[in-house]
C-alpha cells in the first residue's frame, strides 16, 4: 500500500523510511513563523526555558499584521518587543504595513515544494499550495521549535478531493470552500490533512491555489496540500525560493475519503451570517441588501482579487449608501496594484484602501466597524457574530467578485450578472 503526500513529507522530516496516519513524529522544521498575537507567549517561553542559543532563529520570522497599526499601548508595546528580540537573535522581522503573514512567507522565498513549515495561525494550511506541508501551532510550541528545530506531530489521515472540470468565468477557489463547508460543515475534516486534484486545479493560477488551501483552515484540516507542477516551479523560482523537491501521492495511497466535485457546474457561492458552513448561491439571496463590503484579508486579498473587483467597478460607482474597504496581503501586492492602475479604478468607484494586515478582517484595528443592523459582505475567511466589533452586525462571505458585484448594486449580488463579472485570470 503506497504513501500519501503528508505521510511521505513528514517520514522524510522524521528520518524515518515511512510513516503512516496515526503515527506520532518528531520532525524537523524547515521554517516557522510567528505572528504579533502569539509573539509575546513565544518569546516569554523561550526566557523562561532558558534557551540562549536558538538555533533555528535565521529560519524563523516575527510577522506584525494582526495588530497593524496597533490600537492600543498594550499591541505596541508587543511589537517593541518583537523588534527588540528579532534583532538580538537573528530573526527575520516583518513590521507594519509589510503584509500578512501567508502573504509575505512564500511571497520572499521562505518555502519551497516538499518543505514542513510551521506557524502560529491556523492559516499556516496555505502553504500547501506549494506542495508544502503547513500547519497552524502555538506560539509555545514555536519557542522548541526556535530552541531545537523540532517539533512532534501525529501523522493526519488524507482526504482526496478530486476537483473535475473547469470554473465557470467568475466562479473561483472561494466558491470550492464554501461549497465544500456547506458540505461536510465547519471543522468537518477535522485534523486531516485533503490533497486537491483534478483538472479544476491544474488551471488555476497560483493566487486562487493560495485561497483554496488558506480556507480550508475553516473545514479543521491539519494540512492542505496540492501537487507541484510547471505553475509551481516557476512561482517559486520567481520568488527566490530554494529548489522545490516535488513530493507526490503513490497511485495506491490509502485516503480515508475520495470525493468527486465537477465544479463546472459550481454557481458562485456564499455563507450567510455567524455560520462559515451556511452555504447558499448568491443568486438565491439577491435581496439581501448590504452596507459594508470588504475585499483582503489572508483568504482573498491578492492581485486577482483586487483585480476581480476591479473589473467590475472600473468607471463606476460603489451603491449609495454602501461603504467598501480593500486590504492587499501585503505591500508587494499594493504596489503591483497601483502599477496596473486598479488602486485608482477601485478608488474612483469609492473604495478606500487600507495597508497589508489583519486587523480589519479580525476587527482588531477597529477600521471597520459596522453599524446596529448594518450587513458586510466580506472575502474574509469567518463570519462569526461580533467578529467586527459589533455583535448586531451581520457578516456574510463570498468571494472578490461576489463581494464587488454586490457594492456596485447594494444587494448580494451573483457576479456573473454584472458587467466584469465574467473576468478570468490569464
Amino acid at each position: 500500500m503506497g504513501y500519501t503526500i503528508s505521510e511521505k513529507i513528514l517520514a522524510k522530516h522524521a528520518n524515518l523510511p515511512s510513516t503512516r496516519a496515526g503515527d506520532v513524529v518528531i520532525c524537523s522544521i524547515d521554517f516557522a513563523m510567528v505572528t504579533d498575537t502569539r509573539a509575546s507567549n513565544t518569546i516569554k517561553m523561550i526566557n523562561k526555558i532558558g534557551s540562549k542559543d536558538l538555533v533555528f532563529a535565521k529560519n524563523t520570522a516575527f510577522v506584525m499584521d494582526h495588530y497593524s497599526p496597533p490600537p492600543n499601548l498594550e499591541a505596541a508595546e508587543i511589537h517593541t518587543q518583537m523588534r527588540s528580540f528579532s534583532q538580538d537573535a537573528g530573526i527575520q522581522l516583518y513590521d507594519i504595513g509589510d503584509g500578512i503573514c501567508h502573504q509575505v512567507m512564500p511571497e520572499d522565498g521562505h518555502l519551497t515544494a516538499g518543505n514542513l513549515v510551521v506557524g502560529t495561525d491556523t492559516h499556516s494550511v496555505s502553504y500547501g499550495a506549494f506542495n508544502a506541508f503547513g500547519t497552524g501551532i502555538e506560539g509555545t510550541d514555536v519557542s522548541a521549535v526556535m530552541a531545537t528545530g523540532k517539533l512532534w506531530f501525529k501523522v493526519p489521515e488524507t482526504v482526496k478531493i478530486i476537483l473535475k472540470g473547469r470554473l465557470q468565468p467568475g466562479v473561483w477557489a472561494k466558491d470550492i470552500t464554501l461549497h465544500l463547508l456547506g458540505r461536510f460543515g465547519a471543522e468537518g475534516l477535522n485534523y486531516k490533512a485533503i490533497e486537491y486534484v483534478g483538472e479544476a486545479v491544474a488551471h488555476m493560477d497560483i493566487d486562487d491555489r493560495m485561497t483554496l488551501c488558506n480556507h480550508a483552515a475553516e473545514l479543521g484540516v491539519k494540512a492542505a496540500i496540492l501537487e507541484c507542477d510547471e505553475k509551481t516551479v516557476q512561482w517559486l523560482k520567481l520568488h527566490g525560493a530554494k529548489i522545490p523537491e516535488p513530493v507526490t501521492a503513490d497511485p495506491d495511497a490509502q485516503y480515508s475519503e475520495v470525493i468527486e466535485i465537477d465544479v463546472s457546474q459550481l454557481a458562485p457561492q456564499v455563507a450567510r451570517k455567524h455560520s462559515v458552513d451556511d452555504i447558499v448561491a448568491a443568486q438565491e439571496v439577491s435581496t439581501q441588501k448590504i452596507q459594508f463590503a470588504l475585499i483582503g484579508t489572508c483568504t482573498n486579498g491578492r492581485l486577482d482579487d483586487i483585480r476581480q473587483a476591479a473589473s467590475i467597478l472600473k468607471g463606476k460607482k460603489i451603491a449609495n449608501g454602501v461603504r467598501m474597504i480593500v486590504t492587499p496581503a501585503s505591500r508587494k501586492i499594493y504596489l503591483d496594484a497601483l502599477r496596473e492602475g486598479l488602486i485608482e479604478a477601485l478608488t474612483m468607484a469609492g473604495a478606500s484602501f487600507e495597508a497589508a494586515g489583519c486587523g480589519t478582517c479580525v476587527g482588531i484595528t477597529n477600521h471597520l466597524v459596522p453599524g446596529d443592523g448594518d450587513t458586510v459582505i466580506s472575502t474574509a475567511n469567518r463570519n462569526f457574530k461580533g467578529r467586527l466589533s459589533n455583535a448586531n452586525s451581520d457578516i456574510w462571505l463570498g468571494s472578490a467578485a461576489t463581494v464587488a458585484a454586490s457594492a456596485l448594486t447594494g444587494f448580494i449580488t451573483d457576479p456573473r450578472t454584472v458587467e466584469g463579472g465574467n473576468w478570468r485570470a490569464a
